[in-house]
């Protein structure tokens, strides 16, 4: 029985205010990069983070993390480290600049960067005379890194981490957020996150100047004249107020997503742990995921291809996970530290429908899908 409906992976879920700020965007005639709803939308955010931080609303995760190296003075020939499980928007900024990944492999534990391969990946580049610039860790599919032990290498290095938190609003370590461990943040909003704005992202700083810097570099880097003057290079980043509005609607509802997609995580785990060979991610101690996607390790690569070809014929949308930085074409000729966790993380996971708009009727014939695949021989 084929589903008449497609099931997503995760697609955007809207509450009850967002249609409010947005034509309260249109009423003040307000349809541009300025407006209350900026600076509604970040102030939310700040409240939601809490631990005295600024935050800068901006047009995706990715000019965020572009933004915080610029600001950190990352150029032409520098270093920097990077998580290789995760999406190409973690390192691409880093070209932007000239710059050159150096890319770190996961740990079992979290799925994230591997403090081990970090600490030997920095002692070998300064033997080679080339400290790295910065360190970007990421909180993946939720999923906090290892904050106490990639902090202390940094500290002990001096070098700033720029935290991609992309996927991991409302996620804690610690009971502190992600987002607010790094010397620079970053969210993602795009319309597959958590909360959306279509599309946007946000810069988070405990240092105001840090929050100048960026809001000024993200608006052409104008001088402040009467006419259009430019001393430095900027870029066009600013979030429009009318996805600002959406934001604004989202953070609204917030903890209600949360709480619902880490109650499919549950139902997964419930009706498929189960089934022998099958591996979910558990969170450590101190740990806490927003579960933003749901994720499943199967024995091998084709019994994860089977269920995903499967699920695709019953129209129900799944991925594999991410195929590792430093075997992607484009990022062939920069220097990696591996241990094979993350080739095999991308041979053999899935992810499941992780929406928080799914229902009852929707997760049980997801599961009873992948068990009629697993059982068909």
């Amino acid at each position: 029985m084929v589903n008449t409906t497609k099931i997503w992976l995760s697609s955007p879920h809207l509450g009850l205010s967002e249609e409010i700020y947005v034509k309260d965007a249109f009423n003040s005639n307000w349809v541009a990069p300025v407006g209350a709803n900026i600076s509604s939308f970040e102030n939310k955010l700040e409240r939601f983070l809490e631990d005295d931080v600024n935050v800068v609303a901006l047009s995706s995760g990715t000019s965020a993390i572009h933004l915080a190296m610029a600001i950190l003075g990352i150029g032409k020939g520098d270093e920097v480290l990077c998580q290789s499980f995760t999406f190409t928007a973690s390192a691409s900024p880093v070209l932007y600049q000239g710059a050159y990944p150096i890319f770190i492999d996961s740990e079992k534990e979290t799925w994230n960067m591997s403090p081990d391969l970090l600490t030997k990946a920095i002692e070998e580049r300064m033997s080679l005379g080339k400290k790295p610039k910065a360190i970007v860790p990421v909180a993946i599919y939720g999923m906090p890194y290892k904050v106490n032990e990639i902090r202390e290498i940094a500290d002990y290095y001096d070098i700033p981490i720029i935290e991609d938190s992309a996927e991991a609003l409302g996620s804690t370590f610690q009971g502190r957020k992600c987002g607010t461990f790094g010397d620079i943040g970053i969210f993602s909003f795009n319309g597959n996150k958590i909360v959306t704005t279509s599309g946007g992202g946000a810069l988070v700083t405990r240092n105001i100047k840090v929050k100048e810097k960026a809001s000024f570099l993200a608006n052409h880097a104008q001088d402040d004249a009467p006419h259009y003057q430019h001393s430095s290079l900027g870029y066009n980043y600013g979030l429009s107020n009318i996805l600002a509005g959406i934001g604004s609607g989202q953070m609204e509802v917030l903890e209600d997503r949360i709480e619902a997609r880490r109650a499919n995580f549950q139902f997964y785990r419930n009706t498929l742990s189960g089934i022998s060979g099958l591996e979910f991610l558990e969170e450590p101690k101190g740990f806490y995921s927003n579960r933003w996607l749901t994720c499943v390790l199967f024995p091998c690569y084709s019994i994860r291809e089977k269920v995903r070809k499967g699920l695709m014929e019953d129209n129900i949308e799944s991925r594999p996970l991410m195929k590792p930085l430093h075997s992607q074409p484009m990022f062939k000729d920069c220097v990696s530290y591996t241990n094979g966790i993350s080739e095999d993380l991308f041979d053999r996971g899935l992810c499941l429908p992780s929406g928080s708009n799914l229902n009852t009727d929707d997760l049980n014939f997801i599961t009873t899908q992948i068990i009629k695949l697993l059982n068909d021989d």
